[in-house]
């Protein structure tokens, strides 16, 4: 079983910047891809940012060139560096990441969530 612990949200004025971090834990051998997700009220779930183990990064088209995504590998941790916030940017924030157990893969694990919101 992986867990996934985020943290970093809170309250952020527009322009503002926010850090979001989700450590994994648990039992696995390698993680592939860690992401973020958000969910804003009565909206789909909808990707934010992904990196792929060996550090490559994809980005929907709202965040880019305002949001860096970065992971540390040595401690099984993803970052989310958020700059120049938006109010169109509030929503649950949610971890995600796809490990591998010995000789099974892609095992799909969502973390908690964490509120960001961005006040006009």
């Amino acid at each position: 079983q992986v867990q996934l612990v985020e943290s970093g949200g809170g309250l952020v004025q527009t322009g503002g910047s926010l850090r979001l971090s989700c450590a994994a834990s648990g039992s696995f051998t390698s993680i592939r891809v860690m992401g973020w997700y958000r969910q804003a009220p009565e909206n789909q779930r909808e990707l934010v940012a992904t990196i792929s183990s060996g550090g490559s990064p994809n980005y929907a088209d709202s965040v880019k060139g305002r949001f860096t995504i970065s992971r540390d590998n040595a401690k099984n941790t993803v970052y989310l560096q958020m700059n120049s916030l938006k109010p169109e940017d509030t929503a649950v924030y949610y971890c995600n990441a796809a490990t591998k157990y010995y000789g099974i893969s892609n095992i799909d694990t969502w973390g908690q969530g964490t509120q960001v919101t961005v006040s006009s």
